[in-house]
């Protein structure tokens, strides 16, 4: 089947998804389908879901709601800006508050890469700068894509294997069954009510 956007002028993308308020799988399924009703952007492939522990400007923060994440792969004719007007325009749809930064959200969605962009303004930098520190972005995008690189990083799975090597266990990412994108069901539900994160405002 050939991509609604053709084939001259797209882009490989790389999105991060993550959700730690509310009804946190129905939020990462509402994000992915709004993204993939946008013009000029192509959602190729979802990650399954992994749960993390929160990450604020302290470091982890295992007191502060879990966040359900996920990865998608895309393809865009979109430029960068526009790309990130689009993420920011779907958080705004969802409930996303931009009060604190590294705080608690409905939805954040974070521009990981995109091909043959190389770029540090105080708007954007791609790559993400700290897509390489971060086992939320990475384990989801290993199991997405076995043989993933991130430009000027390396490997994605030797980048994962060097954070579970410093890492305590209780702060590293767990698999959730299921693809964000795919409909809730009954993993995303009992992902929520084991955290009690299920309709709750936090």
């Amino acid at each position: 089947m050939s991509s609604p956007l053709g084939s001259s002028g797209a882009v490989d993308v790389v999105l991060a998804l993550g959700s730690n308020l509310g009804s946190r799988r129905a939020t990462l399924d509402e994000a992915v389908a709004a993204l993939a009703r946008a013009g000029g952007l192509e959602v190729v492939a979802v990650s399954p879901v992994v749960e993390t522990v929160a990450v604020t400007v302290d470091g982890p923060d295992p007191s502060a709601p879990r966040y359900l994440n996920a990865v998608a792969l895309a393809r865009t004719t979109l430029d960068p800006d526009a790309l990130l007007d689009l993420a920011h325009r779907v958080e705004a749809e969802l409930g996303r508050v931009r009060d604190r930064r590294w705080g608690d959200r409905t939805i954040d969605i974070d521009i990981v890469t995109m091909d043959g962009v190389l770029r540090d303004d105080a708007r954007l930098v791609l790559p993400h700068p700290r897509a390489a520190e971060r086992d939320f972005v990475l384990e989801p995008w290993l199991l997405l894509d076995p043989d993933a690189e991130l430009p000027g990083a390396g490997r994605v799975d030797a980048l994962l294997a060097g954070l579970r090597a410093g890492a305590a266990d209780a702060d590293m990412a767990v698999a959730v069954d299921g693809a964000a994108g795919a409909g809730a069901g009954a993993a995303g539900a009992g992902a929520d009510a084991a955290t009690g994160a299920e309709g709750a405002e936090r």
